[in-house]
């Protein structure tokens, strides 16, 4: 079963609605044969590689509302955040351009890292304030996954997997996804937002049920083994 998860590294939700998806599949029966895609989306494809203003700033200027307003709204997210294991640190977080970022996660795909180099990347902005677009923060996180420098370099110098995050956000525009994150699973089920483990479980067990439906035995007719062997209780009473 495949789940694709619409995300962008400096989402605050995103990484909230990481570990509830990972509570969810812990808890799932058939997660051993569930395999994970992160999917690129740019929350704001325009951002300079780095921002100067602070968090608090920033959400001001967008929605217009006062610093203390965005300091309030940020404390909530925090809450959340601390609730699920996550320490977000909005004092010191250092925003920008995450193109390059999602770039790196598709090569780190490529070796089966995604998931590490995703994580690994959130960290480093929400909790070190690492500045998220640029290169430096980028080769440290690769580092700490274990991809090879050069490798990495080579990708970063150049355009590599430039057309896997467009590829994504074509695919997310395509599947009406305006927001994240964003849960597909299996291509035929969507769930978007951070929803709670137990929502995402019973959308990973909907999944499952639709892809593996159940099939009943045909029983011989006119067998007397057959007949035997079919007692059944019905609404809570069994004959002797």
């Amino acid at each position: 079963m495949l789940v694709e998860i619409w995300s962008d590294v400096v989402c605050p939700w995103c990484y909230i609605g990481k570990r509830q998806f990972e509570a969810a599949l812990a808890s799932f029966a058939h997660r051993d044969d569930v395999t994970v895609e992160w999917r690129s989306f740019e929350l704001d494809p325009k951002a300079p590689a780095r921002r100067e203003l602070s968090t608090n700033q920033q959400l001001a200027k967008k929605y217009g509302m006062s610093e203390e307003e965005a300091e309030a709204a940020t404390a909530r997210v925090t809450g959340v955040a601390t609730e699920v294991g996550l320490d977000f640190r909005w004092g010191v977080a250092k925003s920008g351009n995450t193109f390059d970022a999602h770039r790196l996660i598709h090569l780190a795909a490529t070796h089966g890292l995604g998931d590490a180099t995703e994580e690994a990347l959130m960290a480093a902005y929400f909790t070190r304030g690492a500045p998220i677009g640029e290169r430096g923060t980028l080769e440290e996180v690769a580092g700490e996954v274990g991809l090879d420098a050069e490798e990495v370099a080579i990708a970063m110098d150049g355009v590599a997997f430039a057309d896997d995050v467009r590829h994504d956000e074509q695919m997310a525009g395509a599947l009406g996804i305006s927001a994240v994150p964003f849960f597909v699973i299996d291509r035929a089920i969507g769930v978007p937002g951070a929803q709670t483990p137990d929502v995402l479980l019973s959308a990973l067990e909907q999944a499952w049920s639709t892809s593996h439906p159940l099939t009943m035995v045909s029983v011989p007719s006119g067998r007397a083994e057959a007949s035997d062997s079919a007692e059944a209780c019905i609404d809570g009473s069994c004959a002797d």
